[in-house]
């Protein structure tokens, strides 16, 4: 099978990551921040809502991408499997240093 690089499910996924990103983040900073960054915080959140419903509602309209199956289920499966991985290899480096 040959793989066939599309550009559209590319930029999906970086925007469905950057919503995701400026909303976790966004919260927190609203959340624990002081008063000026808390305000920043929260356009950080309002901004990755309005990412992510763009990306969301954008996807259907660009190029006939479903976000759902061919960006949103392949982008949590791989960064759950790289979150897997690196705690693995962690794991295994903090067994290694223990040991000496």
């Amino acid at each position: 099978m040959v793989f066939i690089w599309n550009w559209y499910a590319f930029v999906m996924v970086i925007g469905a990551l950057l919503a995701l990103a400026l909303i976790v983040l966004g919260a927190m900073t609203a959340y624990f921040g002081s008063s000026k960054s808390r305000l920043v915080g929260s356009i950080l959140l309002i901004a990755g809502i309005i990412v992510g419903i763009s990306v969301i509602f954008g996807s259907n309209s660009i190029a006939h991408i479903s976000f759902v199956y061919q960006v949103l289920e392949p982008t949590l499966f791989y960064v759950v499997a790289s979150v897997i991985g690196v705690i693995i290899g962690l794991l295994i480096f903090l067994g290694a240093i223990m040991k000496t």
